[in-house]
């Protein structure tokens, strides 16, 4: 498999750590959509990533899609997440308010560092959509006492959790109070502490 785009991206990186923990071999070219745009315009026509190219040639284009397909690849026995019931809607609700999380912090950085008039109503909305998921998913994790989000091992709340927060710290500095987050900080700090997730990592570089 190739997964294309860069690991300062939450959603390249959310889909190299599952490959990763699913032992799936695959080929990462870290390409810019700015700097290598023609290049992920020839696998992606949206061109934008992560896109994944899977064994036999089909390209995904959406990061909820590759996982999904990689979680077929594993089997429900090793699935990161449960095929069906409680757990699963609860998995896939904190996946959302991680990865929705993400996306507005996206959205706020190119609002910020691409558009010469800055629409304030919109950053400021944002910014507060960003730190209402956030603390939604403080509040969830402080409910729990095992030692990932769902039991022993980690799965994908945990993963998504983790890569949006460092996302958010790293393009938004001082956006988010680690206080005012203290078990979701706390649970995001030790994932990066896993070497998987120190592997498939990159600091975050804004667009030139």
């Amino acid at each position: 498999m190739i997964l294309i785009g860069q690991y300062d991206s939450p959603f390249v990186r959310r889909v190299g750590i599952t490959l990763a923990l699913y032992r799936l071999p695959f080929e990462h070219r870290p390409w810019s959509v700015f700097a290598d745009g023609e290049k992920v315009r020839a696998f992606n026509p949206l061109m934008r990533v992560p896109t994944l190219v899977l064994d036999d040639d089909e390209v995904l284009f959406d990061s909820a899609g590759m996982i999904d397909a990689l979680d077929d690849l594993a089997g429900p026995e090793r699935a990161l997440c449960p095929r069906s019931g409680l757990l699963r809607r609860q998995t896939l609700s904190a996946v959302a308010l991680a990865m929705g999380a993400a996306e507005k912090a996206v959205s706020l950085f190119y609002e910020l560092r691409l558009h010469e008039q800055v629409s304030a109503v919109l950053a400021e909305r944002c910014r507060g959509q960003i730190l209402s998921a956030l603390a939604a998913l403080e509040r969830d994790r402080a409910g729990r006492t095992t030692p990932y989000w769902f039991g022993e091992t980690p799965g994908h709340a945990d993963i998504a959790a983790a890569v949006a927060l460092r996302f958010i710290a790293e393009a938004h500095p001082g956006l988010v109070d680690a206080a005012a987050i203290p078990a979701l900080a706390a649970h995001a700090a030790g994932l990066e502490a896993l070497p998987v997730f120190a592997e498939i990592s990159q600091p975050f570089v804004a667009p030139a």
